[in-house]
């Protein structure tokens, strides 16, 4: 952390915006683009002939998701450092919740890869039929997706976290805080998938939309107010 802590605060914060902006692109491309091209939920066979026919395609998936875990981590520690001087205590919790949410998405990346791993290598199952392996795989990408909305219910956890320490704030605008709860309000609804998966468009995505979005742009463009920063942290010492 000594290297965060020697980093100005508007360093701080732009850093942060663009870990942000860069994990929501990984994360985003592996998770949903590649899977959602290569997937067919309903469709075994289908979805076991364009994994292997896509390997390529797969494994940059599976490399985007392993970045954005590591981006995550970064832009987590990075706004535990930018929010300290609010409050310690809420800013440690965000660190632990997101480091949490960063390990069940780790998970998602593994079960990811595990796919490719049963249809390439079906002698060490060679009690499966082809079929069989191929359901098998189908079975892992569930478990993906269900371990991805797991991971979704801390981010809306460190989401609303983050809002309250925003609106607390003195160097960032208010409403960028209640935007940000908004939108952790919105991930937090994947405690029920079903329910969430059904609200997702056009609420959940217009939610974290309207909250991640505003935050991130505003971190990179203007940053902090370098001296209410200071002076909030002055008084927190």
């Amino acid at each position: 952390m000594t290297p965060f802590e020697k980093t100005s605060p508007r360093s701080l914060a732009r850093f942060a915006g663009a870990a942000q902006l860069l994990e929501a692109i990984t994360a985003t491309s592996g998770q949903k683009l590649v899977l959602g091209k290569l997937v067919v939920s309903s469709n075994a066979a289908v979805t076991a002939g364009n994994i292997l026919a896509h390997e390529q395609l797969f494994w940059v998936g599976f490399g985007s998701s392993i970045i954005g875990v590591m981006l995550h981590v970064l832009w987590g520690f990075l706004m535990y450092e930018l929010m300290k001087p609010v409050s310690r205590r809420v800013s440690t919790l965000t660190a632990f919740v997101i480091l949490v949410g960063c390990a069940m998405q780790l998970v998602t990346s593994l079960l990811y890869i595990a796919p490719l791993g049963v249809l390439q290598n079906g002698n060490a199952l060679s009690a499966l039929s082809n079929e069989q392996l191929q359901t098998f795989a189908l079975v892992l990408l569930r478990l993906n997706a269900y371990a991805f909305d797991i991971y979704l219910v801390f981010f809306g956890l460190w989401c609303l976290l983050i809002g309250y320490l925003v609106f607390r704030s003195t160097f960032l605008p208010r409403l960028l805080g209640i935007l940000v709860a908004v939108s952790g309000l919105g991930w937090i609804l994947f405690l029920y998938p079903p329910l969430a998966h059904y609200l997702f468009v056009p609420y959940i995505a217009g939610a974290s939309a309207i909250g991640e979005i505003p935050l991130e742009f505003w971190l990179l463009i203007f940053a902090v107010n370098v001296q209410r920063w200071k002076e909030q942290a002055e008084r927190s010492a």
